[in-house]
């Protein structure tokens, strides 16, 4: 039986994604249920899926729930729509949307098709890329994630001192402040 993995990138920030494998005969739901796993969410929230294009323009539309929505096509429900009734080419996207109120929007690529492991439950994380968004409070990163990017990319100099960057509310030396 076929295994599609697909990498699920948040939005607002693509370097965080996860890689995420599930069987062709699966539905939306169990997707949904990985998606919220891999990102550490709550399952507490409404959420939906949409067919996409390459410029990730909204399709079709895979529900969580019945709702009374008037739209031009009628939406699939998640529970009863396969992941293989829905892809239909190599390239396949699609846009998740979870939290209609926060509007968490994920982008969902179809990456490779492979064959089932013998021992494997799906879906499944395989890749974990970034730290997960945090589902409540503000979007940015917390200072932890902060102080593992100047980790990551060296922001202070050999002495431990800082790049040259002031802190908020120093003041400049006199020569600087005449050059504002």
């Amino acid at each position: 039986m076929p295994v599609l993995k697909f990498r699920v990138y948040w939005e607002d920030e693509e370097s965080i994604f996860r890689d995420i494998l599930i069987r062709s005969s699966q539905t939306f739901l169990e997707f949904h249920e990985a998606i919220l796993n891999a990102f550490e969410f709550l399952p507490e929230q409404n959420a939906t899926f949409f067919r996409s294009n390459d410029h990730w323009q909204r399709g079709r539309e895979i529900i969580l729930q019945p709702d009374d929505q008037s739209r031009k096509v009628a939406p699939l429900l998640m529970a009863e729509t396969h992941i293989g009734d829905v892809v239909r080419n190599p390239n396949e996207k699609f846009v998740y949307l979870y939290d209609f109120a926060k509007r968490w929007t994920f982008l969902i690529e179809l990456i490779a098709v492979t064959r089932e492991g013998n021992s494997q439950d799906y879906p499944v994380c395989i890749r974990k890329e970034g730290p997960p968004p945090k589902q409540y409070g503000n979007k940015k990163p917390e200072k932890d994630q902060m102080v593992d990017t100047e980790d990551q990319y060296d922001l202070k100099d050999q002495e431990g001192g800082d790049t040259g960057f002031s802190e908020e509310g120093e003041r400049l030396d006199s020569e600087e402040d005449e050059n504002f």
